[in-house]
């Protein structure tokens, strides 16, 4: 089994099919959307496929050290997460085949007026697990 990081961006991947931004849908639209991700990771649990996933708000700031007794430094001239990243899942395949599938089919996930967003998701393996890519 090898763990993968699942990336949901609110903006920095292509733009998705249906690119109606998620503060435009109705309540109704989002909903569907949240019961599509709860649907999706339930059945994940059931083939213990799924570790972890979490929605993050676009609230957020960046902190660094900067030295003894000095207070933190927040947020900079960059592109920060905060801005960019909508939520994230974990899964824990057999195979990179498996993650790519998976992806593909929560790329789906509906958005306004019910139909697939087909968004872009970045998928990235954990650093250290094995290697499973097959092609």
């Amino acid at each position: 089994m090898a763990k993968y990081l699942l990336l949901k961006h609110y903006r920095g991947a292509p733009a998705a099919v249906n690119d109606v931004p998620m503060d435009q849908w109705t309540p109704e639209e989002v909903m569907a959307h949240v019961q599509y991700m709860r649907d999706f990771a339930a059945r994940l649990q059931g083939t213990g496929e799924f570790v972890d996933g979490q929605e993050l708000s676009p609230r957020g700031t960046f902190v660094r050290y900067d030295g003894e007794g000095r207070p933190p430094v927040t947020d900079g001239p960059f592109a920060e997460t905060k801005d960019l990243i909508a939520g994230w899942m974990v899964i824990d395949v057999d195979t990179y085949d498996r993650a790519l599938e998976l992806a593909g089919e929560l790329s789906a996930a509906p958005g306004a007026g019910g139909r697939p967003i087909h968004e872009w998701l970045e998928l990235r393996p954990f650093l250290g697990a094995p290697q499973t890519i097959t092609e």
